[in-house]
């Protein structure tokens, strides 16, 4: 069963409660994130399992853009 009842179709867009969609018979994901805990006890294996102690892993995040320039941006744009 599924752990969320809601789920969602990405390729056909549609909603439901089952686990295939009803009109293009894919395998369809839960429509929201499970809800996370502090008291994780799964965290430990999860950061070893994606190796977030890495210089590569820590390599592959997306920059965000520092605060100055994207204030001066929306400034423009204003």
């Amino acid at each position: 069963m599924a752990r969320q009842l809601l789920q969602h179709c990405k390729k056909c867009q549609v909603w439901t409660l089952q686990r295939e969609c009803p009109q293009c018979n894919e395998t369809i994901n839960a429509a929201a994130p499970l809800k996370w805990s502090p008291e994780d006890q799964r965290a430990n294996i999860r950061r070893k399992m994606y190796n977030v102690e890495s210089e590569e892993w820590l390599a592959s995040l997306p920059e965000l853009p520092d605060i100055v320039s994207t204030r001066r941006t929306l400034n423009e744009e204003e």
